[in-house]
This record gives C-alpha cells, structure tokens and sequence, in this order.
C-alpha cells in the first residue's frame, strides 16, 4: 500500500481517473458537445498514462553529453507519441466542434435523441417513404369537438 502513495502512483491514478471519467462521459451524455469535453478527457488522461510509462525516477533527459553514457535515461519514444497525439487531437477536436456547430445550426439541438428522430424524418422525407416508427407505440388521442384541453 505505500507504494501506491509515491509521486507516480499518484500520476497514474489521476491519469487514469482521468480516463474512466472520460469514458463514462462518452458512455452516459447525449450531449454532442458534451461527448466532445468527454472525449477530450478520456485523451488527456490516455496521453498522461503514455508519457508517465517512459518516466524513469532520477533519469535524465536522453541526451548523449560528456559525462553521461551510462546514465539511467527517460524514454523519449512515449513522449514523442503523445506530442503526435496532442496535435493530431487538437486537429480532431476543431473539425468536430465545427462539425458540431454545423448540426446545431441545421437541427436547432445538440441533443442526440431529438438529432436522430429530425434526421430520420429527413431522410424518410426525402426517400418518400413514411418515416420509421414503432409497432408499440400508442395511437394518437383523437380530440372531440367542443373539447378543450
């Protein structure tokens, strides 16, 4: 248990915290940019569980001078990865708030549900085919004249 408790059992759990939050975020909202914020976490927390695995205790950068040859060296590969990942990320996360921003203009909701059922109805519309409903569900209430509700 005191292992758990040093400076990188501390990283590692807040990196993983980080991805479980994420995960759950992706798993429960219905928000689109919600599930974006979701998805931002859950790579933070994946980039921060890459570089923390080439993290050496007392290691030096990875850089050949004089005096250290046979220096215990962090490994720059997971670094480089994630540097990758972060500007590949950022790259993903501009065209899907753009993309974002296009469906709530064109849809007028960035609830996924109400998105779905105008989509459907579109797509129903444009193939001039009834759009898809639900063998179960109840007929519509007829009102009767004189009635107000």
């Amino acid at each position: 248990m005191n292992h758990f408790f040093t400076v990188e059992g501390i990283l590692y759990f807040g990196a993983i915290s980080l991805s479980i939050i994420g995960l759950f975020g992706l798993l429960v909202s219905k928000n689109l940019f919600r599930l974006l914020l979701s998805l931002v976490l859950f790579e933070a927390g994946a980039n921060l569980v890459l570089v923390l695995s080439g993290f050496i205790r007392n290691g030096i950068a990875p850089i050949f001078l004089d005096g250290n040859s046979g220096a215990v060296m962090n490994d720059p590969v997971p670094q480089a990865l994630v540097l990758t990942a972060i500007v590949i990320g950022v790259g993903v996360q501009a065209l899907a708030l753009s993309l974002i921003f296009r469906v709530k203009k064109h849809y007028g909701s960035m609830d996924m549900r109400t998105i779905r059922s105008k989509l459907e109805r579109e797509i129903a519309e444009n193939a001039g085919v009834t759009p898809p409903g639900s063998n179960e569900a109840p007929a519509p209430v007829k009102l009767i004249e004189g009635e107000n509700s």
